[in-house]
């Protein structure tokens, strides 16, 4: 048997000046500089190689950047993980600087959030209190949460409200800086807290009111859906470390809000932050929403990493004045 082989003598070959690169050596990231000067954070963020995730990063830094100077709304969604991980002071220090617009939140991350600033501490072993049924039932935690919901219910405050105002009537809390909820009263920026039924460790609680937490968690809802108007044609929306329950709310909280305004919002930025991509996020945060206009980012990586070198790039550019004809 005879075997045929090409004859690469034949091959048609072109200069690689005529071929287009992906990569361009202009591109490629910098080493720190000799000079104290050029070891700044500005000059770690200008050293960055401008190719794929760093380049988002970089977009996602300047779209914040740029929605608070032309006075879009900027929305931070966040899990349970997020508060957990040691973010909530550099959290918390972007809505001091008005950064945020508003801050909407699962009841994980809400959770989290009350215990760290009302006893300096929180997440539990869930597998040793799963042994005897001891998971989830601190008495100080679900009584409080619960009976600032039936409060809010009462008064007509929404859920992320009557946690601030629970938290605030606790003074002197011990880490008043670490609850995003108080920061947020505080600052009067919206914050919302989207609660799951049967989800949190406080529906377990014998002071749990199921009226209570459907009518303050429903009007936030109903604040998150009013509150994303803002976004219109140059918004940025930031879903970091939820991956199911925040995507949703989001979705249908943005069809509400269009169906309101004529179809808009339309025209922003969304990124989903995540140590690991998942379905719900890429449809319903970076696709979807941004299909007819706009643009999606995902950004994987470790929260404890990954939302500092956010924050402190914002504020760098924050700082910087923008460039003539620059938004």
């Amino acid at each position: 048997m005879t075997y045929r082989e090409v004859d690469l003598a034949r091959v048609a070959t072109i200069p690689v000046q005529q071929r287009p690169n992906k990569v361009r050596a202009d591109e490629f990231a910098t080493p720190p500089g000799d000079e104290p000067a050029a070891r700044t954070f500005a000059a770690f963020l200008a050293s960055l190689p401008d190719i794929l995730v760093a380049r988002d990063l970089l977009a996602v830094i300047d779209a914040v950047v740029s929605a608070r100077r032309r006075g879009r709304g900027v929305v931070l969604m966040l899990g349970g993980h997020v508060v957990k991980t040691g973010l909530a002071r550099i959290l918390g220090d972007l809505v001091r600087r008005g950064v945020f617009t508003h801050v909407a939140m699962n009841g994980s991350a809400a959770i989290h959030d009350y215990e760290v600033a009302r006893f300096g501490g929180t997440s539990e072993d869930v597998a040793a209190g799963l042994r005897d049924g001891s998971f989830g039932m601190a008495e100080e935690t679900g009584r409080g949460l619960n009976e600032a919901f039936v409060a809010g219910m009462a008064a007509g405050w929404g859920m992320g409200e009557a946690v601030a105002r629970a938290l605030a009537a606790l003074e002197p809390l011990p880490h008043p800086d670490l609850s995003l909820t108080y920061q947020c009263w505080r600052h009067g920026v919206p914050a919302t807290i989207h609660a799951a039924l049967g989800c949190e460790i406080i529906h377990q609680h014998p002071a749990a009111n199921g009226a209570a937490i459907g009518d303050t968690s429903h009007r936030d809802f109903r604040r998150l859906a009013a509150s994303l108007a803002a976004l219109h044609d140059g918004g940025v929306v930031l879903n970091v470390g939820s991956a199911v329950i925040m995507p949703e709310v989001f979705l249908k909280a943005l069809t509400v809000a269009r169906n309101v305004c004529g179809g808009a919002p339309t025209g922003f930025v969304t990124c989903d932050l995540d140590m690991q991509r998942h379905y719900r996020p890429r449809m319903n945060v970076v696709r979807r929403p941004t299909q007819d206009g706009g643009r999606g980012y995902e950004i994987t990586g470790h929260h404890e990493i990954m939302v500092p070198l956010l924050a402190w790039g914002i504020v760098e550019r924050l700082e910087t004045p923008p460039a003539p004809g620059t938004p």
